[in-house]
This record gives C-alpha cells, structure tokens and sequence, in this order.
C-alpha cells in the first residue's frame, strides 16, 4: 500500500507499529494472537518495512500489512506526516508501538488514531497518551513486553502466552522448490543457520556447524545452509568443510523462501537469529546456541526447541564481538553437544 492510499473502515481496527528485525517481527505474532482475544476481535493491520510483508502474509491474524517507505534509523518527517494523514480513515481505535523509538510514535499521531499504546522512550509523551514504564525485571522477555502493550495496565500476561505460528502454503513451499531447482528432500533433512545479523559473538564457529553437518550427512542425511548475503561468507565456510556436501542457499533465497524451505526440515540448528526464531514458529525440531545474547530475554518460543548456551560468568555480555578476545561462550561449546541433544530432539 502506498503513503497516500486509504484503507477500509473498520471501527474494531488495530494498527500496531511492527519493529524492523526479523526475529522481533516473529515474536509480534504472540501479541496478535492475544489481541484476536478481544471480543469482537478486531482487524489487525501492521506498519513495518517492506522486507517484513511475506512474514506477515504468513501470520493468518494480521488483515494487511502496510509498508513504511521510512528506512530503519530514518526521520523523514515529510513521508511520515503524508503516511499518517492517509492513514486517518482507517479509523483505528488503537495504536500499538512496539518500537521505543521517537519517531516510531509520529504515524500514529498524524493519524488521530484515539489511544496510542507503547513504552516511555525518547520524548514520547505527548505522542503517546497510553504511555506504559517498562519494568525490566517484571517483564524480561521481548515477547513479554509486546504482549503486555495488548492488555491493560497492570492485568496479568496470558498463561501460557501464545507462542507464534506460522502458516506455510504447500503451492509456496513448490513454488520455492521449483525456482532453486531443488527437489522435495526423500530424506531427513538438516537445515543450518550459521550466520546472525547482530555480530560475531553471536555466531558459533563455522567447523563446528561443519561437523554437524558431515556426521548428519553420515547418517544418509541431506544438508542444506540457509541465510541472507551477510551470512554468504560462513555458509561457504561450512559448505567446503564439508568437501561442498551441503546445499548451500545463503544469500539465494528470498525470506519468503527461507521460511517455506525450512518447513520442510527435519532438524535445525542455528545461532540465536532470526532464522531461529522462524524456524521456532514453524514449530521444527531446532537447537538454538546462545553466546553474547540470552535465552532468558530472547529464546525460541515452541515446545520444540532445545537451547544450548554455556551461561559462562562473562555472558551475557550482548557485545557484537567478545570484549575478552577469546569467545569462549562459542568456542567451549561442542559440536559433539550439539550433535547429542540433536539424537535427543530427533527421537
């Protein structure tokens, strides 16, 4: 949808202001899973970057995204004034923003949108006349705290809260298939996520995830690598430790595609990600290592999901790269782990 294109009346209407990373879009889904509880359900319709609508189309709660023409980190006043006024018919009785940001706050003033919800954060007030103080310790989840902007103040989150649930298309995972010249796997399939956007301290060594993957291909596994072009360089890693026994698609695939390919795994195995959080809501068996980051504040939300993290005294540090130069969050943490819990998980 364009900046200057209306959208449908519809007085029950939500419009949450989604957050820019794959991971935190993933988790948004248990916030629109509990505000399809409200009686009547209302329509939930999602302002957040371009890249984030084939996500979205994935999520059977949301009636429309509404692309931002507003990069990550961009003011623009000029196109977020004209993108909130056209946004004024929709007749939103709330706005939600997930984003802690300013500016994340200016659409849905310029919509008149009547009761706009989100936390304290840059100058905000005013903005935001459902204004909510974030307790860190009452709420040390992401999940929690977008959860929590869905309810009244003070109510109590959901228990349990709805973990996201994605919904994949078989013509969509063909379709896929077709345009990478793939075949449907007859076999088990291990699908590996060795990059992560955030930095090195996120990223467990590319020959372990090596490791992984020749004993799997052992066992009459197939191999495939998932990831954006940032990841290209790892994948490649992992690929020729592997004498080029992986199928590696890092950097091939669009994020629709990423998402209808890894419904077919039979296992994942990746860093704390995006990826990890999707392969999370497909609900596929996954071990998710931990390093620099925390499961306690960003875990895989599905039943189906082991975690790995070695909780040294340094970490969690959330530094892109180890401060103490020896990553040994990562480095201690061994394949031969890792390819346990996965004979656990698979069983």
């Amino acid at each position: 949808m364009s900046d200057q294109t209306a959208i449908d009346t519809d007085e029950s209407a939500v419009l949450v202001v989604g957050p820019s990373w794959v991971g935190d879009m993933v988790m948004a889904q248990s916030l629109f899973r509990v505000l399809k509880t409200r009686q009547p359900p209302p329509a939930i319709d999602v302002l957040a970057p371009a890249w984030s609508q084939p996500l979205l189309a994935r999520m059977p709660e949301v009636r429309r995204s509404i692309p931002s023409s507003v990069g990550r980190g961009e003011l623009k006043l000029g196109i977020r004034y004209r993108l909130g006024r056209s946004l004024r018919s929709g007749n939103y009785r709330q706005a939600i923003v997930l984003p802690n940001s300013f500016k994340s706050a200016l659409i849905p003033f310029w919509a008149s949108i009547p009761l706009r919800t989100g936390y304290l954060g840059e100058f905000r007030y005013g903005l935001l006349n459902d204004a909510r103080t974030l307790n860190k310790t009452a709420l040390p989840m992401t999940v929690q705290r977008f959860v929590a902007l869905g309810s009244p103040v003070n109510k109590p989150l959901p228990e349990p809260l709805p973990f996201p649930e994605l919904i994949v298309r078989q013509t969509d995972v063909d379709s896929a298939l077709q345009r990478l010249q793939l075949t449907r796997p007859g076999q088990p399939l291990l699908i590996l996520c060795p990059g992560a956007e955030y930095g090195e301290a996120k990223r467990w060594p590319p020959g372990y995830f090596a490791e992984v993957a020749r004993d799997r291909i052992a066992a009459g596994w197939k191999v495939w690598i998932l990831g954006s072009q940032n990841d290209a360089a790892a994948a490649a890693e992992v690929d020729a430790a592997t004498g080029k026994g992986c199928v590696n698609l890092a950097g091939k695939t669009r994020l629709e595609e990423a998402i209808d390919l890894m419904s077919l795994a039979t296992a994942v195995v990746t860093n704390d990600s995006g990826l990890m959080h999707v392969a999370a809501a497909l609900q596929r068996p996954l071990i998710a290592i931990f390093g620099s980051s925390s499961p306690d504040f960003t875990p895989p939300l599905s039943d189906h999901a082991t975690v790995l993290t070695l909780r040294l005294e340094c970490s969690p540090c959330f530094e892109r790269e180890c401060p103490l130069g020896h990553l040994k969050c990562l480095r201690d943490l061994e394949p031969e782990r890792v390819l346990r819990k996965l004979e656990t998980l698979i069983d």
